[in-house]
C-alpha cells in the first residue's frame, strides 16, 4: 500500500443553538490517500485493495480514537467513506471499506456490534464526503444518527483513493427528537 497523505481532523461543537454543549461533543476523522493500483483499468481481482482496507481499518481506527483522547470503550459512534478518484471506479472504494476494514476498525474500538454505515464517491480532489455516523454498539439509537464532512484540497488525485474513518465520543448535542436512547440500548443485537 502507498500512502501519499495522513490526515487527523477533530471537531469540537461547545455551542449550538445558543446552548453551551458541556462536555462539548467530539468527531474524530482519520483519513488517508493511497495510491490506486487499479486506476484507469478494469481488473477482475480486487483482493489487493480489501488488504488494503484491512490495513486501514486498523490504521484509521487508531489514529482516530486517539485523536480524541479516549479509551476504546468511550467512543461511542462510527462510520466509514471513500473517495476514488476520476480515474478509478466506485467498486475500488468498496474494495477498500467492505471485506476487510470493518473487524480492524471495531477492535481498534473495542467492540462495534453495530454495521458500520459508509458512503462512497468518485470525484476529483478538494470534493467533499458526508461520513455518515450510528451507534457502534445499537445502530437505533438515535441521537447518534449523525455524519462528518470530510474535505482534503488536494485529493484524491485522479490516480487515488481517499479513504476517511470517522468516531465520536457522544451523539449530536441538544437530542431531542426521542427515540431510543443510549441509556435503554441493551448492546446485544447491534440494533437496539
Amino acid at each position: 500500500m502507498e500512502i501519499r497523505k495522513l490526515a487527523v481532523i477533530l471537531e469540537e461543537t461547545h455551542r449550538e443553538a445558543g446552548q453551551t454543549i458541556d462536555p462539548p461533543t467530539r468527531k474524530a476523522a482519520a483519513v488517508a490517500v493511497v495510491q490506486n493500483p487499479f486506476a484507469g483499468e478494469y481488473v477482475e481481482d480486487l483482493e489487493p485493495l480489501m488488504d488494503m482496507g484491512q490495513q486501514l481499518g486498523e490504521l484509521l481506527g487508531n489514529r482516530a480514537r486517539q485523536a480524541l483522547g479516549t479509551p476504546p470503550e468511550q467512543c461511542e459512534s462510527y462510520g466509514k467513506a471513500a473517495i476514488v478518484g476520476t480515474a478509478g471506479e466506485l467498486e475500488h472504494a468498496g474494495a477498500i471499506l467492505h471485506p476487510k476494514l470493518g473487524a480492524p476498525f471495531r477492535q481498534a474500538l473495542g467492540r462495534g456490534l453495530a454495521l458500520i454505515p459508509s458512503v462512497k464517491k468518485r470525484g476529483p480532489a478538494g470534493c467533499t464526503i458526508d461520513v455518515p455516523l450510528n451507534h457502534k454498539d445499537a445502530a437505533f439509537v438515535r441521537s447518534h444518527f449523525d455524519g462528518m464532512t470530510i474535505s482534503l484540497a488536494d485529493a484524491p488525485n485522479p490516480d487515488e483513493i481517499l479513504v476517511a474513518l470517522v468516531v465520536t465520543d457522544s451523539g449530536r448535542p441538544l437530542p431531542r427528537i426521542g427515540g431510543l436512547t443510549k441509556d435503554q440500548a441493551k448492546f446485544e443485537d447491534g440494533l437496539r
